[in-house]
């Protein structure tokens, strides 16, 4: 199913970055920036989706299944011109409406969007980036993380539908224990890098919005069977304000745009692991 063509380009309402964020271009708040209200650090190992050939996935435990930083206060105090006063901006501040109000408690999920298209896209990029992380191949941590970006009304159903899908069988296909955790000496690697967003739906209270992403999947380490690879692929969420934020009612999973491999040559896997513990994610905004 083509998503693009299948929806028409309605905007919603008066926010005059609607649809596309004003210039038409993703903004990353990074870790610690300041202005951004995400001081707080990131845990360098979080964030992706993906089987055994990384597409497959999102595809068996999204797709198929129907459903698919402010660090809290981080201390800063003051208001909102706080420190404002006799500075300048860095030339890379952020900019446009401040994307959310907070985190939710436990997942560190940003939370508390906007209710217009801008709202409804870094809604869309973080979830994807919580849905696709290695928190959700263990129980406790998927459960947290569905419950936080899921409409209440489908959030259950689709745990039962995933504790079968995570089944022993399918950890053990990724290469994982039956408690979802990789074996001793290596590290596993599950992160969604969203690459752009589009709102192709947009009516009072719901928005569907596309997510181009990049993903990783692997097992890092010298005696790895399961090397990291890398896939793309675009997620579509079916958005509703439910108390106050977007929530996902539904998502689904195609294949692509993929670009042509570079001529990048493929690291060791000391070297992967080493990445994969030194860098952490990001926070998207649009």
């Amino acid at each position: 199913m083509n998503h693009g063509d299948d929806h028409g380009y309605r905007t919603g309402g008066s926010d005059p970055d609607d649809p596309y964020g004003g210039t038409g271009q993703t903004r990353t708040r990074l870790p610690g920036s300041g202005d951004d209200g995400y001081g707080a650090a990131r845990r360098p190992v979080r964030t992706s989706r993906s089987l055994i050939t990384v597409v497959g996935v999102v595809v068996l435990l999204i797709a198929a299944i129907a459903f698919a930083n402010r660090g809290g206060d981080d201390g800063g105090g003051g208001g909102e011109g706080d420190g404002a006063k006799g500075r300048e901006a860095a030339p890379t501040a952020p900019t446009g409406v401040k994307p959310v109000k907070g985190k939710a408690a436990g997942t560190g999920i940003p939370t508390g969007y906007a209710k217009d298209a801008q709202g409804a896209q870094s809604a869309a990029a973080n979830y994807a980036v919580a849905l696709g992380s290695d928190g959700m191949f263990q129980e406790k941590s998927r459960g947290d993380i569905v419950r936080t970006v899921h409409d209440p009304a489908v959030a259950e159903e689709l745990l039962t539908k995933l504790a079968k899908a995570y089944s022993t069988e399918f950890l053990g296909a990724v290469g994982l224990g039956p408690d979802g955790t990789a074996p001793d000496g290596l590290a596993f690697v599950s992160r969604t890098i969203p690459i752009g967003t589009k709102v192709t739906d947009q009516k009072d209270g719901t928005a569907t919005v596309e997510v181009w992403c990049t993903g990783l999947i692997g097992l890092a380490g010298p005696e790895s069977t399961k090397p990291v690879t890398s896939s793309y692929f675009t997620l579509t969420q079916n958005l509703k304000w439910v108390d106050g934020d977007w929530k996902i009612t539904s998502s689904s999973q195609q294949e692509g745009p993929t670009p042509v491999n570079g001529d990048n040559r493929a690291s060791t896997a000391e070297e992967i692991a080493s990445a994969v513990a030194g860098y952490g994610g990001f926070t998207h905004a649009r």
